[in-house]
C-alpha cells in the first residue's frame, strides 16, 4: 500500500502556536505508524511564503517579503524538526520548482477550458494607490456579522470575496476602499458541482472525513458552487504564464494547495523515485489541516485534480477543530498565545505532543491549559508510563542483576498485546489518534495494577519464579508500549529501545526482550507545580 499524508502548509509570517501544531501533529503519528508497518508513504509539507500575510508583515517592519519568508521557513523547519516532525520534505512556496509545478497546473486548467477571463469589480484604496489583496481588507461578514478578512470568516467559515463584506476598510491605512472593474482569471469552479457532491458523499457514506469536513462541505454545496477569481494584483506569488496577465499573481488559494504537488515532485527529483504511485488510483491520500482550511482541502483541490485529470486525490481528510487558551481564543495580534519554539526550549517535546494529541481537537474545540499540561505530564506520562519502565527496570537490576533467566510471560499476555495493535491500528488507519493514544495508556494503567497486584517484592522471597515471569510479564509490555507509542511519542520510545536492545521498532509483537542495559535512567522528570502560576504570569504580561 502506498500513502499520501499532507500536512497543511503554515504562513511564513509568524511563529508557530500551540493551535498549528494541535492541528498538524495527526499527519506526524500518521506517517510513523504506516513506516512502521512497512508501508510506502510519503509525507509533505512546506511554508506558505506568498500572499498578503507575509507583504503585511513586511510592510509594518519596513523589510522585504524575502526576507520575513526566509526567518519564518527557518524557524519552522527548526521547530517542526524539534517536534519530531518526520517530513520526507519540507519545501517552500517561492522556491523554483514550486513556482514550475503551480504554473504548469494552471497552465494545464487554462487549455483544458477550466479558466477564463472576466471582467469584475475590485476593492481599490486611492489613498494606497492600489488594487486591494483580499487580506488588507476588512469589514463584516455578512453571513455571522463578525470581523472578518476579504478571503474568510474564521468565525462562520464562510469563503468571502472582498466585496461581499459590509463596512469595508483598508487594513493598510484605514480608509473605505471604493470598486473600481479590472480584468481577472476565473476557475470555473461551478462546473464541478455535480462531480464534487458525487465525491463529497462517497467520502461520508464510506466515513472516511471527519464530521467537520463533511458537513461544511455539504454546507458549500447545497449553496452552490461559485466561479472563483485565479488571479490577483499581488506584491509576491507565482506570476500567471498566461499572455495579457503575466504582471499579475496566481491566488493564494489555488497555488498553496498545489504545493502538496510540486512537494512531491521535489522529493522525485531528490530521492531518485518516482511520486507517481503517491498520486495514482489506489493510494491513501490523507491530508491533515485545521477546520478554517476545509473547503481548500474538500473542494478546491478535488476540482484542480480533475481538472488536470489526475483523478479526486483526497481520500481522508484529518481536519481538526479549534484550539482555545485558559478558555480564550487564541489571537495572535494580541499575543494570546503559547508559542511553539520558546515552549520546547522549557519542555520535552514528548511532553506536548502528548498533551496535544490527549487533548486534540478532533471533534470539538479543545481548551490549552497549563495546570492541566503540568498536571498530565506529571500524573500520565511520568506517574503511569515512565513510572511502570522505572519500577520494572530497577526492580530487575535490584533483585536481577544477571538478568532474568525464566522468561515465560504471564498467560494470554501476548494475546491482549495482539488484540492491541489490531485496535490502535485501526484507529490510526480511520484517523483517530486521540482514541489510538488514550487506548494505550488504558493498557499502561492496568500494567501499573497488573504490577502491584503481584507483588513482585514479596514473589521474589517466596515464589522466584513466579516474580521471574512477573518482572519478564512486564518487560514485554514495556518493549510493546515503546513500540505502539513510537508514533506518538518518538523520543522516549527511543530511550526504551535502546534499553532493551530492540531493533527497528514494526507493527508486529515483539515476544521477548533482546537485552537489558542496566542503571536506566528515567523517561519523565516531574515538572514542578510551581510552574502552573509562572507560566499564566507569563502569558498575561506579553497579552497586548
Amino acid at each position: 500500500m502506498t500513502v499520501f499524508i499532507g500536512g497543511a502548509w503554515p504562513y511564513a509570517n509568524g511563529s508557530l502556536h500551540i493551535g498549528h501544531v494541535a492541528s498538524l501533529l495527526p499527519g506526524d503519528v500518521l506517517a510513523r505508524f504506516f513506516r512502521q508497518c512497512g508501508e510506502e508513504v510519503l509525507y509533505v509539507s512546506g511554508s506558505d511564503c506568498n500572499g498578503t500575510p507575509i507583504s503585511i508583515r513586511a510592510r509594518q517592519e519596513g523589510v522585504s517579503t524575502t526576507e520575513i519568508a526566509d526567518r519564518f521557513h527557518e524557524e519552522f523547519s527548526t521547530t517542526f524538526a524539534t517536534l519530531g516532525f518526520s517530513y520526507d520534505v519540507y519545501s517552500r512556496t517561492d522556491c523554483e520548482q514550486h513556482h514550475v509545478v503551480v504554473q504548469e497546473l494552471f497552465k494545464e486548467l487554462y487549455d483544458n477550458g477550466w479558466i477564463y477571463e472576466k471582467e469584475t469589480e475590485q476593492t481599490y484604496c486611492i489613498n494606497c494607490a492600489q488594487f486591494l489583496p483580499d487580506r488588507y481588507v476588512e469589514g463584516q461578514c455578512p453571513s455571522c456579522g463578525r470581523q472578518a478578512r476579504g478571503d474568510q470568516c474564521d468565525f462562520c467559515a464562510t469563503i468571502l470575496d472582498p466585496l461581499d463584506l459590509l463596512q469595508k476598510t483598508c487594513k493598510l491605512c484605514g480608509d473605505v476602499p471604493e470598486t473600481r472593474k479590472t480584468t481577472h482569471l476565473y476557475l470555473a469552479l461551478s462546473q464541478w458541482q455535480r462531480a464534487l457532491e458525487t465525491f463529497v458523499e462517497t467520502a461520508a457514506n464510506e466515513k472516511r472525513w471527519r464530521d467537520n469536513a463533511i458537513q461544511l462541505s455539504k454546507r458549500y454545496l447545497h449553496e452552490s458552487l461559485r466561479d472563483r477569481a485565479v488571479s490577483r494584483d499581488l506584491p509576491n506569488g507565482v506570476p500567471v504564464p498566461i499572455e495579457g496577465f503575466t504582471t499579475k499573481k496566481i491566488y493564494v488559494w489555488i497555488e498553496a494547495v498545489a504545493g502538496y504537488l510540486s512537494a512531491s515532485l521535489k522529493w522525485e527529483k531528490t530521492s531518485g523515485q518516482s511520486a507517481l504511485p503517491f498520486w495514482s488510483e489506489g493510494a491513501k491520500a490523507y491530508y491533515v489541516h485545521g477546520k478554517d482550511n476545509i473547503p481548500f482541502h474538500t473542494i478546491i483541490w478535488p476540482a484542480l485534480l480533475m481538472g488536470t485529470n489526475r483523478g479526486d486525490h483526497p481520500t481522508h481528510i484529518i481536519s481538526s477543530e479549534y484550539m482555545t487558551l485558559e478558555k480564550k481564543k487564541l489571537s495572535t495580534s494580541q499575543n494570546w498565545a503559547v508559542w511553539v519554539k520558546e515552549t520546547l526550549e522549557r519542555y520535552e517535546p514528548d511532553s506536548l505532543r502528548y498533551y496535544l494529541l490527549m487533548n486534540a481537537p478532533e471533534q470539538r474545540d479543545a481548551d490549552f491549559s497549563w495546570r492541566e499540561f503540568i498536571y498530565s505530564h506529571n500524573s500520565e506520562l511520568l506517574g503511569a508510563y515512565g513510572n511502570f519502565v522505572n519500577r520494572t527496570l530497577i526492580f530487575i537490576e535490584k533483585s536481577y542483576p544477571e538478568g532474568l533467566q525464566h522468561c515465560q510471560v504471564g498467560n494470554g499476555t501476548l494475546e491482549r498485546i495482539t488484540e492491541l495493535y489490531s485496535q490502535v491500528g485501526d484507529c490510526l488507519e480511520a484517523g483517530h489518534c486521540k482514541k489510538a493514544i488514550e487506548l494505550i495508556f488504558h493498557a499502561i494503567r492496568d500494567c501499573n495494577v497488573y504490577f502491584d497486584r503481584r507483588e513482585p517484592w514479596i514473589q521474589v522471597r517466596k515464589e522466584p519464579t513466579d516474580a521471574e515471569c512477573t518482572l519478564a510479564t512486564c518487560l514485554v509490555w514495556i518493549a510493546n508500549f515503546a513500540q505502539l507509542l513510537a508514533p506518538f511519542l518518538p523520543f522516549s520510545s527511543e530511550k526504551v529501545k535502546q534499553l532493551l536492545g530492540l531493533q527497528e521498532f514494526n507493527w508486529f509483537v515483539i515476544r521477548h526482550v533482546p537485552r537489558l542495559e542496566l542503571s536506566p535512567e528515567p523517561l519523565f522528570s516531574r515538572i514542578d507545580l510551581t510552574r502552573i502560576d509562572e507560566e499564566r504570569v507569563r502569558l498575561e504580561k506579553r497579552k497586548l
